[in-house]
């Protein structure tokens, strides 16, 4: 037994998992990272998981989306083998006196990958049944697929290595036969023979027919000899990942054409691909000097950076960046100006258009509904869109004729944007009803695979394609591919300007909609609109308040004035307002000094922020004019988040906590000091102002919807069953009561 086991031990399989744990652990992170990703532990409340376990091809998890996935495994699992086969070959040198080494090594290197294609296949299978509820047949078509894909890309790796081998030994024909004499009459002589230096033991291996085979003693091989074999290897490895490099390029390119769009999960493999490929050419082409040529390209890339020479980052699409000579001045003085210029004008010209909405009112005092909706990706889009298409039924579409103001962040704005957009649409006869279920089935579809496609092929690895808008230039990155896709999602009826809103928002037709988004320089938010509103730029000055005001806020349409702020596309707003960190783009914007703004929810997630001021500056006109002002607030969480406390169990846990609390808590620290915002305002109302909540939550037993743009067959289904939760019912109720009451 004892004999057995040391033969095990010994083999070349496991002593190949123990070299990839003792030499070059870092190639090592990227299976983690995998391993972590398809077991729900990396990113999961991202949805990294699904991306790679449900991928999605021309909007559809299918047989052909899976088989792009297994190809880029398969290219992935050949990648890592070219590298450590280039990286270890001085240990296991007895393979160059073999026919086919690189099959061989390929074979025994198979542990790792084996084992990573078996929890793929589990986790893939598992989510299949409880994440996207398909179907015995549809899962079997899925891991068909993937399966396909993956042989195939095998297949076409070693029809290339086989091809190669071929030509090497052709080249190497006389080579090899007086190695081989050499050995053979060296090997009648001497029997054994000690292991030379940085060689592994090695007692057996595994043929190309999968059948246990002792190695040769190469101590009678000449040195030159064996590393001229592996030399030639190497260079036709490289050049196999230069070709995976090439397509990734070519993805890039044509990546505006549909087909050529691959799923996330198989872009991000690809880079993983593409990484170590390049790590494994650094070693054979520089060695030790390869640390500091990545330097030198680092320095010389920032170089080009500093220099304008090259300018990757995003802008705001219709925006005008050429007027440099009349860039607005970002400092306090400049703010002030704006404010004592035209802050009073601004609030006189929203009184004239909330005249205009209580001019379409039936009622001499009517209720007023201001509605806030929260970021939280496609779950807020799509709670956002259930809420307001249940309200619009319930009401008859008093809700909405007359709600008067919307604001909010991220996912929640683009929910309501489309449902405002759509009522837009109803008004003008080019539609018939709200209530159809492709509306919502619309906002709920994928975002994040052509992000992360776009991000692979184009942002990381492809050339920076440009594209023309009215004059300007702008980079095809993945800011623009979550633009293309929303507007595909959603036909085409949110590509507009800001200014096609100025109309019906100021005939009080559709609500008023504030983005707001986060100004990275100093914390502060941009505030956009169609209209300006320099009149939310500090807080309503009081006599009581003897220590003065600072300015917390811009706006957007008169700081920008001369760089064309109304010809802002409506779907970059909707983008700045939910720009997440890493997954889309930070935003330049033109002013001196330049600064980049992000994710309004960093700010003010649930949009209370905005409109209580709104309803502070408007208090008197709001008490004299309606009977009642609701605040009706559409949040992606509990009202109460005591089922997922911020807990550590480790010990890395316990030191990486201080740096992480506050992410961790981000949300929690903005809903405690707007909550009692909420309540200092309905203390100053009195009873004219109340407030209702619409929460998304799980179902019981179940794990809430991730927060990205990705939402799962389960995630749409639960997310449309929180609306009839008894809370929720109960506000719905709340809403239509209120909604008739004074008529």
């Amino acid at each position: 037994m004892k004999k057995y086991l040391i033969g095990f031990f010994y083999s070349l399989p496991v002593q190949l998992v123990f070299l990839h744990f003792r030499r070059y652990q870092i190639l090592l992170l990227f299976w983690i990272i995998l391993f972590a990703t398809i077991s729900g532990h990396f990113l999961k409340l991202y949805g990294a998981d699904s991306l790679m376990l449900a991928p999605e091809y021309l909007g559809r998890v299918n047989a052909l989306s899976s088989a792009f996935a297994g190809f880029a495994v398969g290219t992935y699992i050949m990648s890592w083998n070219i590298t450590t086969f280039i990286l270890h070959s001085r240990h296991i040198k007895f393979l160059a006196t073999t026919a086919q080494p690189f099959l061989k090594y390929c074979i025994n290197n198979a542990i790792i990958p084996l084992i990573f294609l078996l929890c793929y296949l589990f986790f893939a299978i598992q989510y299949q049944v409880t994440e996207e509820l398909s179907s015995p047949l549809e899962i079997l078509a899925l891991i068909s697929g993937f399966l396909g894909g993956f042989i195939l890309s095998l297949a076409i790796a070693f029809g290339y290595f086989f091809g190669t081998d071929k030509k090497i030994y052709r080249k190497m024909a006389t080579d090899f036969t007086t190695a081989h004499e050499k050995y053979e009459r060296a090997s009648r002589m001497i029997k054994n023979s000690k292991i030379e230096k940085g060689e592994m033991r090695i007692d057996w291996f595994l043929s190309a027919t999968f059948g246990l085979r002792k190695p040769r003693n190469i101590k009678h091989y000449s040195h030159e000899f064996l590393n001229s074999v592996f030399k030639r290897h190497h260079l036709e490895a490289v050049k196999a990942v230069f070709i995976a490099l090439g397509a990734l390029i070519l993805l890039g390119l044509f990546a505006e054409n549909r087909l050529f769009q691959i799923p996330a999960a198989a872009s991000i493999t690809l880079f993983f691909t593409i990484l170590i490929a390049v790590a494994g050419a650094l070693s054979l082409f520089l060695s030790s000097w390869s640390v500091l040529v990545v330097i030198i390209i680092y320095l010389l890339v920032n170089w080009m950076f500093q220099g304008h020479i090259i300018d990757p980052r995003n802008k705001s699409y219709g925006l005008n960046y050429k007027n440099i000579k009349e860039r607005p001045n970002y400092n306090k003085d400049s703010l002030l100006q704006l404010i004592k210029t035209g802050a009073e004008t601004d609030s006189l010209q929203f009184i004239s258009i909330l005249n205009n909405w209580k001019a379409k009112q039936h009622e001499e005092k009517p209720v007023m509904f201001i509605l806030d909706v929260s970021g939280g990706g496609n779950r807020s889009a799509a709670f956002t869109m259930n809420v307001l298409t249940r309200l619009d039924t319930l009401t008859k579409g008093k809700f909405f004729s007359q709600c008067a103001l919307i604001t909010g962040a991220s996912g929640g704005m683009i929910g309501a944007a489309y449902f405002r957009e759509l009522y837009l649409e109803k008004l003008q006869g080019k539609i018939n009803s709200l209530q159809q279920k492709k509306f919502i089935d619309n906002i709920c579809t994928d975002l994040l695979n052509p992000v992360f496609s776009s991000l692979v092929a184009r942002d990381m690895i492809g050339p920076l394609k440009r594209f023309e808008l009215d004059g300007d230039s702008y980079i095809r990155d993945r800011g623009y591919a979550f633009e293309q896709k929303l507007n595909a999602n959603t036909k085409g009826s949110l590509n507009k300007k800001l200014v096609d809103y100025k109309k019906p928002e100021q005939d009080a037709a559709i609500p008023l909609m504030i983005f707001n988004t986060a100004i990275t320089r100093d914390g502060r938010k941009m505030l956009m609109a169609s209209t300006p509103v320099r009149f939310m730029m500090q807080a309503r000055k009081t006599q009581n308040n003897l220590s003065g005001y600072d300015i917390d806020c811009l706006d957007f349409q008169s700081f920008f004035a001369k760089q064309n702020p109304e010809n802002l596309r409506f779907l970059t707003a909707l983008r700045m307002n939910a720009t997440f960190p890493f997954v889309l783009p930070n935003i330049l914007m033109p002013a001196n000094p330049e600064f980049d703004v992000m994710d309004g929810g960093l700010r003010d997630n649930f949009g209370h922020e905005t409109s209580l001021r709104f309803l502070d500056i408007f208090k008197d006109w709001l008490k004299k004019n309606t009977a009642r002002v609701v605040l009706v607030e559409v949040r992606d969480r509990p009202l109460e988040d005591w089922a997922h406390p911020y807990e550590v169990n480790s010990i890395i846990g316990l030191i990486t906590k201080p740096m992480f609390l506050l992410q961790n808590n981000w949300f929690n620290l903005q809903d405690y000091y707007q909550k009692d915002e909420v309540n200092y305002q309905l203390a100053a109302f009195d009873s004219t102002l109340v407030k209702t909540t619409f929460s998304y939550e799980s179902l019981p037993k179940t794990i809430p919807a991730s927060l990205s743009f990705h939402l799962t067959a389960a995630e749409k289904k639960g997310i449309a069953s929180s609306l009839n939760n008894t809370y929720n019912q109960k506000t719905f109720h709340i809403i239509d009561s209120l909604a008739h009451t004074f008529q």
